[in-house]
Formats: C-alpha cells, structure tokens, sequence
C-alpha cells in the first residue's frame, strides 16, 4: 500500500466531509432517530423503532412487559457503540413479576437496570458533547448462519464507504471475545476487506494488525462469500443518496429473514478500512470525483469495474450465467419452508421482482414477520400502497433471497414477474418459452 494513495485524518476532512456533506447530512448522519426516519421515507429497510424515551414521564409510563423476547436499548446520538445493551432472550416468569432478560454478554439485567441506563441515555453519557439525548429501543436483528461460527455473540455489520453514488471500499466487522461482542475495531472486532465485485473477503486484522485466522482457529479469514451482495451495495448507495451526504459510511447488516438493514449513517467514517483491504482510499476517490453518475445501480457498475480485487491467496470466485428465457419455472419457498413450482414471467423491464396477492397469501409469504415495508405504486386506480415482502426464490438453479412486491395479477398470465434486480448473473434469452414445457406444481 503506497503512502501516496492513503487517505489520512486532515485530507479526509479538507477534501470529502467538508466539502461534500451538507449539514442536514451531518445532523442525519448523527443521530441514529433521524437516520430511521430518512430511511423509512425513502423505503430502505432498517431495524424496527419499538419505543422511544424522550423523558422521564416516557420511562415511568412505559409498559416494558411488552417488548418481545429479544430488542436492542440504544442511544440516538451515541459514538462507537457506546451505551448499547443489547437483549437476547427473555426468562421465563409465569407471574410475570421482576421481568428479567440476557444479554448477548449472557448477563442478566432487569426493568429497574433498563430505566437506570435509559436514564443515562437522557442526561447524555453516551451522547457526543455530553448533550441530553433521547434513548430508544430498537428490534433485534440476529446473525445470518453464514457468520455463526465466525461472530462471537453479537452482530456482524459491513462498513461500505459511498461517495459519488459510488462504493468505493468495504470492510466486514465480526465481533469477538476481546471486543464482548461488539463489531467494534477499537475494542479488538476484527475487519476483513471485501473484494468489491464478488463480496468476497480478501484479508484481515485485528488491533490494526494483519491476521489470517480467527483468533484461537485455523479457520482462515480470506474466501468468505458475504450473501446478498448486490443487494447490500444497493442498499448502501441508496441510504448515502437519501441522506445528501457526499461522502459517507453506511453500516449494513443482514437480518436472517428480512435480508440487508442499513444500522447507522456516518459523516466521518474512520480509516482502518483501508488497512482490512491493504490499499488507500485517496487514489480511488480521486478517480471518480467528477464522474456523473445517474444511480445506484450505474454506481455499483463503476465501482465493480474500476475497484475489482486481485486476490493475492490465489482465492477465486467463479460465477456462472445461466440462460433464461422469457418465462421460467421458478421455486418459491412458503411460510412453512416448502418449495413449489411456478412458471414466472422474466422482464428486465422491471426493476424488481412481483407476486400476485391471492398466491402470495395462499403460499403465507403474507403473515405479519414476512411483510418488510409498503410501496406507493401508481396503478390505473390511481395511487395505491403495495405490501414488500421477503421472499426466497430458485431461478434456474440459483438461490435468490431478495425483496418482492405484493400486487393484484390476476388478470395478468402470470402469478409471478422476476425483475431485474434478481437477473444480476442471468443471460436473458429471447426465445419464447413454451406455454406447456411445465405445470405449475403444488
């Protein structure tokens, strides 16, 4: 990694935040209430707000009995993971009285402990300048089974660097024994750069020193294909876009059922990333600072072609295309996690993938933990809202875990449309499928 390509402290600040971040973005940005609500006005998923504690009144009058079995206590305003307290599982208490939970640090904590360290989120201990602060409790996201035995305990989040609409580094942050569960650097998280095109992990380090193995294993640390990557640099450019920030971090985690959730917004991401991908940041930010880019999508095409990885291990990643033509069989999993066969109608017209609402609710995609958010759509009966719901789709032999809007087909030949968020890696033929090649199956 040469010197001159490495972004440091004073130039990051000089040549990006204070030039590119509008102070809406930082105010956004620093504030983990105002960022939840910019995501959800612009439809990007992010951890559900289960309650928030203003003041004191808020505390007392608040029902703690009914939170679910696992949840989060954050600060709005709070640095470096700071004030978090993050809940497990609840024990059992058949009287309901002296509620107590788990923590992810497997210690045991009550509602006289939860109001204590609300109360210390208020008066502003977490917060930055000591300011008062406004406390909530936020859903529980959990770890995806790809990082179970590579996570101790808490959550795992990606670091994505955007600036220009473009992704211009990435890191994945696991949590140790050293950092009690956090995915923070600064407390002995490890980071591993993640190749830009094949979200493929490349190296490693820890306490800014470079490893290979996870510490106490020879479970190497490089080769790791991150799931739903396409999705998630998606989801990140599309968060830096709807903040107005130039040039910002957007930390992304992957809810096991709902997919890629945006976690936090920040206006002056810290630099170890380059150290986790052995290479600076400066010479890749210069390369795109006058580019006019459209969109996500025309960003995360820069960014694969300019910034793929060379991967020194000799880790390779090939991915086929497979041919599909213009209707297919594809497989949906139902709320029960069977698959069955439908023919899908594949148009690169549109841009994600739909379902029809009867088949939906009959294969149970529509049950409460299913439904991720609502779309406006513009439909001959004028301006209606759309149920979005996680869905898990096999196309052509490939696995999909993606987000699918609910709709009314039943007018149309087809219950299901693939679109072309979920045809990344697909040939389209133009050859015209046979309506009688497959049955539907149930």
């Amino acid at each position: 990694m040469k010197a001159s390509s490495i972004l440091g402290l004073n130039s990051r600040y000089v040549l990006f935040t204070s030039k590119y971040n509008t102070k809406d973005g930082k105010k956004i940005a620093n504030s983990k209430l105002k960022t939840a609500k910019i995501l959800k006005k612009n439809n990007i998923l992010h951890p559900e707000i289960l309650a928030k504690f203003k003041s004191i009144s808020d505390l007392e009058n608040f029902k703690w009995e009914k939170l679910p079995n696992s949840f989060a206590v954050k600060p709005s305003r709070g640095l470096g993971g700071e004030g978090i307290i993050v809940i497990k599982k609840k024990l059992r208490n058949p009287k309901n009285q002296n509620i107590k939970w788990i923590t992810t640090q497997k210690q045991k904590i009550g509602v006289d402990d939860l109001k204590l360290h609300v109360l210390d989120i208020l008066e502003g201990a977490y917060s930055i300048g000591s300011d008062p602060d406004i406390a909530f409790i936020q859903e529980y996201v959990g770890r995806h089974k790809v990082f179970r035995k590579l996570a101790y305990r808490g959550t795992p989040d990606i670091r994505i660097i955007i600036f220009n609409k473009i992704p211009m580094m990435a890191m994945l942050r696991l949590p140790t024994k050293e950092s009690k569960g956090r995915a923070n650097l600064h407390q002995g998280a490890l980071g591993l750069g993640i190749d830009l095109a094949t979200g493929i992990t490349t190296k490693a380090i820890q306490n800014n020193r470079q490893i290979v193995f996870k510490p106490g294993t020879f479970r190497k640390l490089n080769g790791i294909k991150i799931p739903q990557w396409n999705l998630i640099l998606e989801t990140a450019v599309r968060a830096q876009i709807a903040s107005t920030l130039g040039y910002c971090g957007v930390d992304v985690v992957i809810h096991p059922e709902k997919g890629p959730m945006v976690i936090e917004l920040n206006a002056q991401p810290g630099l170890s990333i380059q150290l986790a991908n052995m290479e600076g940041l400066k010479r890749r930010l210069e390369r795109v600072d006058d580019l006019v880019v459209i969109d996500a999508e025309h960003g995360i095409k820069i960014a694969k072609a300019l910034f793929a990885g060379k991967f020194v291990d000799r880790v390779r990643f090939k991915e086929e295309n497979p041919i599909v033509k213009a209707v297919e069989e594809v497989k949906i999993k139902n709320g029960d996690g069977k698959w069955y066969k439908f023919l899908a109608k594949i148009d690169t017209g549109a841009w994600s993938s739909a379902i029809d609402i009867a088949l939906a609710r009959k294969l149970g995609l529509l049950r409460k933990n299913k439904i991720i958010t609502t779309r406006k759509k513009l439909s001959s009966l004028g301006e209606e809202e759309r149920p979005v719901i996680f869905a898990s789709l096999k196309l052509a032999g490939k696995r999909l875990d993606t987000k699918v809007t609910v709709a009314d087909r039943k007018l149309l030949r087809y219950q299901i449309l693939i679109g072309r968020t979920d045809l990344q890696g697909f040939l389209i033929s133009p050859e015209i499928e046979k309506e009688n090649r497959v049955k539907a199956k149930w």
